[in-house]
């Protein structure tokens, strides 16, 4: 595989159409920032260039992930380790993931899933494999190559075939159920085979629910669409951003996928997924955030008094199904077999909750079975193949109606020479109207209730209360399109991780089912700061779609703090009448006599002065993140004095409450904190949020979403040990500006955290961090000829 020289480019683009040898030529052209652009003759060609690319740039990672889908994570890494990066599945220890793979990934679903595909999708997935075993094949004989991946000699690093990649395809789908409960599924026994209490759980179940995807706070996204009213023509505006893991088996991959006359189509997608997942092509345009719908339900088993490996259903007992696996395992030097025995019912396997509370865990009467409708729903990423050939924004929506797939995502699409802005949440979800949730509720359901009042818990000893099938719905037990929520508008339709309730303010979205999120609820700080930033640019006076995707560039990247733009003022005229603040001291049983004196006016004047702006060069804005952490700790539901209304839903709930002292205590409380750490008060935010690269330390604008920033950058502290935003970071990841105009896509992405797995961690691919550093969108190079000119150009034939 050698590297060509441009001209060739430049004469292909003047003739328009690139060349194409064969059906199987496949060429990588790489543009600036790294970008490849995989050009082939066939569908197969195309994905051996989409996994030798992803493998150039990714290969430990890819390597890495799998290990772990093909569960065997325990052979190499050990069984009591976790994986090195956060995922959508969080990090159970290796020998739950293997258990769960071996169980759940196992032959009968990959057979579900290539009989499901169409049958250029699995050529894609057959070619992806053998682009990735390619790749590996050229490092190992060329040491140039393997010279910078620290994994290249590792017996980990192995050749894979098709089922890797849809092992892979099924660990994404599950992401919002299963995924959620890997080691209380494949560690669930029955009450008389444990030899101690169920061992306490990692995180909180309200905690782990309140997390829609993975283990950690601030999985999520922001979008906007704006139509005909906001641009003037007939042409609209998509700004995509997922706020997402800058590292690990799912981090975003941005690539540009062409077959000349069949497809051609660019943005992000999962390693290990030879797809689009969020992008355009030449007629439509597309992103998505996590849903707040529940994609999973529990169900309340009664068990048979004598043996609680039988379930009572309809007064008869029926005796769960039992299968047992064995996972090889190398441990200090020591090679042994580990045999489990996991238990599933008609209704879903048995997940022990026990270690959140003993009510919800595997007793001797009762117990829970989980069933994810996505577990059956091998139409996701076939879903993402026709979107990535769509023809128009009716096209899309069709799509989406018709497969019902996108598995725990809203989405929203715009189309080329159409006004109109698409928003759904139409996609896989429980078949649970609320009239069966009354009708099929427990009393452990209620008191699930209590936690979580999205999840349904339904009684299991009723058969008439599974998810009923509906005539109308693609998969049994699964909620039919047209209970789900849509809406098209042509002013514009925005979603940032709340409902779907309010995806517009003028058209809420109401009588669904309470299993797709919920209606008439409050809505997060930096869903609120999306719809101001919408509602500012709307009432500029329309003047083109170019102009408009200007503005938004500018817009979605100035770090506002919701929480600071509207509440600064009062609380600081609370906490800072007075200069000394009474601080009780933290587990004083008589801490009110023994409360230390906290001086807060330094920090009063950092905060007056602070733009409450979170730019990286901002000074009170690490303060002002402390100061409401601490005003939320303390003051909790009752911090505002004007509740939530849902007659006002963008204003409320607002007034914090400023009377009892309790906004000065968590001043005080912040002000202590900086103490503790030696950290000035006014410490700008580049020393503490910045990205380590081989260019050095790249500062990181933005904040977490609690406090309202729409512009999101949140590092793993508690694995880091400070706010250095590496590949265990949440934050802003791939990034999108889209219209169309007369001469077709006009894009403008940026790619936070880089292309290169090494791009965090001081080595090669920096560029596009630095470029998300500055602000600097790229124009994307989409045409033939805009690939020509870009001065980045390099190009490779990955002869066969």
């Amino acid at each position: 595989m050698a590297w060509q020289p441009a001209a060739r480019a430049q004469e292909e683009a003047r003739a328009g159409t690139p060349a194409i040898e064969s059906p199987a030529f496949v060429e990588i052209r790489r543009t600036t920032d790294g970008i490849a652009h995989v050009l082939a003759g066939s569908w197969h060609a195309l994905g051996r260039g989409v996994g030798y690319a992803q493998a150039q740039d990714a290969l430990c990672t890819l390597a890495e992930a799998f290990v772990t889908y093909e569960g065997r994570r325990s052979w190499f890494f050990g069984p009591d380790g976790r994986p090195a990066r956060d995922s959508t599945f969080g990090r159970p220890k290796n020998l739950d993931l293997d258990f769960f793979f071996r169980a759940f990934a196992d032959a009968e679903v990959l057979a579900q899933y290539r009989a499901q595909q169409p049958a250029e999708l699995n050529e894609l997935i057959e070619g992806y494999a053998a682009g990735y075993n390619r790749y590996v094949a050229d490092m190992r004989k060329t040491p140039r190559l393997a010279s910078h991946r620290a994994c290249a000699r590792a017996a980990w690093v192995r050749n894979i075939d098709a089922d890797d990649i849809f092992r892979r395809l099924y660990a994404a789908q599950i992401a919002g159920g299963y995924a959620h409960f890997i080691a209380e599924i494949a560690g669930a026994v029955p009450p008389q085979d444990r030899a101690s209490a169920v061992a306490p759980a990692r995180l909180a179940l309200r905690e782990r629910l309140a997390y829609r995807i993975g283990e950690r706070e601030g999985v999520g996204s922001n979008m906007l669409a704006f139509g005909r009213e906001a641009t003037g023509e007939s042409e609209a505006v998509l700004f995509g951003n997922p706020h997402w893991y800058w590292g690990g088996p799912d981090r975003f991959y941005q690539m540009h996928l062409t077959i000349p006359g069949r497809l051609n189509v660019a943005g992000a997608g999962f390693l290990g997924v030879p797809l689009v997942m969020i992008g355009f092509n030449e007629h439509v345009a597309w992103s998505h955030t996590v849903s707040a719908a529940r994609r999973f339900g529990l169900f309340d088993l009664t068990l048979d008094e004598a043996d609680p490996t039988r379930v009572r259903v309809d007064g008869q007992a029926e005796a769960m199904q039992a299968r047992t696996l064995s996972v090889d395992v190398r441990q200090h030097g020591q090679l042994r077999r580990v045999t489990r025995t996991l238990y599933r019912t008609r209704l879903g396997p048995v997940v022990d909750l026990g270690g959140h509370h003993a009510a919800f865990g595997w007793g001797r009467s009762h117990a829970l079975a989980i069933r994810d409708v996505n577990a059956q729903n091998f139409r996701v990423f076939r879903n993402f193949f026709y979107w990535n050939q769509a023809r128009s924004l009716d096209d899309f929506v069709a799509i989406q109606r018709r497969e019902a797939a996108v598995p725990w995502v809203n989405t929203v699409a715009i189309g080329r020479g159409d006004g109109r802005v698409w928003y759904g949440d139409v996609g896989a979800v429980p078949n649970v109207p609320d009239e069966l949730r009354a009708a099929c509720s427990t009393k452990l359901a209620k008191g699930f209730a209590q936690m979580d009042a999205i999840t349904p818990v339904l009684d299991g000893s009723r058969s008439r209360c599974d998810w009923p099938s509906d005539a109308r719905s693609v998969q049994p037990g699964a909620m039919p399109a047209v209970a789900m929520p849509g809406l098209l508008r042509e002013d514009y339709v925005a979603n940032m991780n709340d409902s779907y309730w309010l995806s517009n303010p003028r058209q809420p979205l109401e009588g669904f089912a309470t299993v797709l999120g919920g209606e008439r609820r409050a809505l997060s700080l930096r869903g609120r700061m999306g719809h101001q930033i919408a509602a500012e640019l709307m009432r500029e006076t329309p003047t083109s779609a170019q102009a408009l995707a200007v503005r938004v560039q500018s817009a979605v990247l100035t770090p506002r703090a919701y929480s600071a733009e509207k509440f600064k003022a009062e609380l600081l005229a609370q906490a800072c009448a007075q200069g000394m603040v009474a601080l009780p001291v933290t587990g004083d049983t008589n801490a009110g006599a023994h409360a230390r004196q906290v001086d807060v006016a330094p920090a009063c004047r950092v905060l007056h002065r602070w733009s409450g702006r979170a730019d990286a060069d901002a000074r009170g804005a690490l303060l002002w993140d402390r100061f409401w952490a601490e005003l939320e700790k303390i003051a909790g539901d009752s911090l505002y004095g004007v509740p939530f209304s849902n007659e006002a839903p963008l204003e409320t709930p607002r007034a914090p409450r400023t009377e009892d002292g309790s906004v000065a205590r968590a001043l005080a409380a912040a002000v202590t904190a900086f103490a503790a750490k030696g950290q000035p008060l006014d410490a700008p935010l580049e020393r503490h949020r910045f990205a380590r690269t081989a260019q050095g330390a790249v500062p990181i604008y933005g904040g977490c979403g609690p406090q309202g920033y729409f512009t999101v950058a949140c590092a793993d502290e508690e694995s880091a040990g400070d706010a250095r935003m590496g590949p265990d970071a949440l934050a802003n990841s791939y990034l999108q500006v889209v219209t169309f105009g007369p001469v077709g896509v006009q894009a403008h992405t940026l790619l936070a955290h880089g292309q290169d797995e090494q791009a965090l961690l001081g080595g090669r691919g920096a560029a596009p961090v630095v470029r998300y550093a500055r602000k600097q969108w790229l124009r994307f190079p989409f045409s033939e000829a805009e690939i020509a000119r870009d001065p980045g150009l390099r190009r490779s034939v990955l002869t066969p």
